[in-house]
């Protein structure tokens, strides 16, 4: 791994609960295909193959249902944000690596212990590899009795000390930031039901936000000034972007928020790129789209000389920072 990296890798985007596709989902997918399909790009395997490829993500693929975690690879450094059920294939391609001959070290940062951001942990393959070595950050001071809580026999068969790898719990309670070599990570606390902290990594001039887990009641600018000031010229704003916007305000005090006030937010902060992430699990990846869309022409009348990039955060979607 070079020391000069900057990815981002999304492994799990879905919010509350993981949400696979549904039969019906399926058949809609293929449907959409087969209406935008010639007699041309049906011939052979290799016409099919040429035509799935000018498919949509969202038509050939999925957005992704699996629960929140992402992963950066910075300086040379595993970062892990959120272990929900998407560490789970974090995990396996991690068992291909050095972690798979008990060489490896990651760190994990939790956002917060809902169980859609800790769900995953059990089944995270390098955790049972003895020799492997995990830094584990939170602001909450209790975060390893929250965890051995979820692996409680009267909840999950295995505990947290059957772990044979070695798990390291750092105390970030009283601190708002920490270095790692030349990343460093600060945290700003968010208004979400019992609490979630938002991320910031900056590495060599380069930065990534995220920012699960939030909602944003009051809307003044002096209220929204602490939440600008630290997303401020972020390369990459994660966004929890879960609900559409009317559906938000039906749902006051829920935790979450919309791609509308993502769009606000990162507009007001110099974002250059923001994707909009734990997505609603009662939508479609073809309602999701339609929010997308809407986001992108809600941005073109409060900033038609915004240079702002907005993305939809899908599963396997990586990004190179450096190459910004």
């Amino acid at each position: 791994m070079g020391n000069e990296n900057f990815l981002v890798t999304f492994r799990g985007v879905r919010g509350s609960i993981p949400t696979p596709l549904s039969p019906h989902q399926v058949g809609d997918k293929i449907l959409k295909a087969l209406e935008l399909a010639k007699p041309e790009d049906l011939v052979d395997d290799a016409s099919r193959k040429s035509f799935l490829a000018t498919l949509e993500p969202e038509i050939r693929g999925c957005i992704g249902g699996n629960s929140s975690c992402v992963q950066l690879q910075v300086g040379g450094q595993n970062l892990i944000f959120d272990a929900g059920t998407g560490l789970r294939s974090l995990g396996l391609d991690f068992m291909e690596e050095e972690f798979g001959v008990g060489k490896g070290h990651a760190n994990l940062f939790i956002s917060h212990t809902h169980w859609d951001h800790i769900n995953g942990i059990p089944f995270f393959g390098p955790f049972y590899v003895e020799g492997n070595q995990f830094t584990v950050f939170c602001p909450f001071e209790d975060i390893k009795d929250r965890l051995e809580t979820q692996q409680n026999p009267r909840f999950f068969p295995v505990p947290l000390k059957a772990f044979s790898a070695t798990l390291d719990f750092q105390d970030m309670s009283q601190k708002t930031q920490h270095e790692l070599g030349d990343i460093l990570v600060t945290w700003k606390e968010m208004d979400h039901p019992g609490k979630s902290f938002a991320y910031r990594v900056d590495y060599k001039g380069k930065s990534c936000v995220y920012a699960t887990d939030a909602e944003y009641k009051n809307l003044t600018k002096e209220d929204l000034q602490p939440t600008v000031d630290f997303f401020r010229d972020a390369d990459l704003l994660i966004f929890d972007a879960q609900y559409a916007f009317m559906d938000g305000l039906a749902k006051r005090d829920w935790g979450h928020s919309s791609a509308f006030i993502g769009v606000d937010l990162a507009v007001d902060a110099n974002v250059k790129r923001i994707a909009f992430y734990h997505h609603e699990p009662t939508y479609s990846d073809f309602k999701l789209m339609e929010l997308y869309e809407q986001a992108q022409r809600y941005l073109k009348p409060i900033s038609p000389d915004s240079k702002l990039e907005l993305l939809m955060a899908r599963e396997e979607l990586t990004l190179d920072l450096m190459q910004d």
